[in-house]
């Protein structure tokens, strides 16, 4: 969920030849968004996102495999762009402020159409479903750990010794954040607003025992 340090990766980083082009792989990209917006996932020819921007069919095919690359590129670094952490000077207003931020990126038509997309293609695509994971989840987990960093360092949060076991409470932490967040948004179509933040904040910090239940005195469940 940009952001904090992410690892130097640019779309096809991997591949050799002349030197690239930033401001043509910004096109590429935006131009990727926008074709999608308005053709859909079908409809989407590496020609036509070329024609866009300005370039030639060989530049793409020099700088991406094929569609499910360069979509994927093209999502993560809407979320390199928009995604951000910056210290707010706690643990609550430090998950709200992300919460917010991730739900008004999937409310841009560019993010929601592509994201959905790739997500269904890869359900049937496990080299897909890999880029995603490398490209998005995995960077975007970096706000995750600088988050949880800064709340031990307020004494916020406990520091974990056991290596493997810290890893698995960041995977954790990000899992629930981005499936509230995606599901609300994009699921159930319901908005993310302040107060829902500060509601899902709460019940993530504190724990269901934290969250008053309507009706109760006190915040606490009334007896069976």
């Amino acid at each position: 969920m940009t952001s904090a340090p992410s690892p130097a990766r640019r779309p096809g980083a991997s591949r050799t030849g002349r030197p690239r082009s930033a401001d043509a792989d910004r096109a590429i990209l935006t131009a990727t968004r926008a074709a999608l917006v308005e053709l859909g996932w079908g409809k989407l020819t590496l020609g036509d996102v070329a024609a866009r921007a300005g370039v030639a069919k060989t530049t793409l095919y020099r700088r991406w495999a094929g569609k499910n690359e360069l979509v994927v590129d093209a999502v993560a670094a809407l979320f390199d762009e928009h995604l951000e952490l910056p210290d707010r000077g706690s643990l609550h207003a430090d998950v709200e402020g992300v919460v917010l931020q991730f739900a008004a990126l999937l409310e841009r038509p560019e993010t929601k159409t592509a994201l959905m997309a790739v997500v269904a293609e890869s359900t049937r695509d496990d080299a897909l479903r890999d880029r995603i994971r490398s490209a998005i989840v995995d960077r975007q987990k970096s706000l995750v750990l600088l988050g949880r960093e800064r709340a031990q360092l307020r004494g916020e949060l406990p520091r974990e010794e056991d290596g493997a076991a810290a890893a698995r409470t960041a995977d954790l932490i990000f899992d629930v954040i981005a499936g509230a967040v995606v599901h609300r948004t994009l699921v159930s179509a319901e908005p993310v607003d302040a107060e829902w933040a500060r509601g899902f904040t709460a019940l993530l910090v504190g724990g269901l025992t934290a969250v008053a239940v309507p009706g109760a005195a006190g915040g606490r469940a009334p007896d069976a």
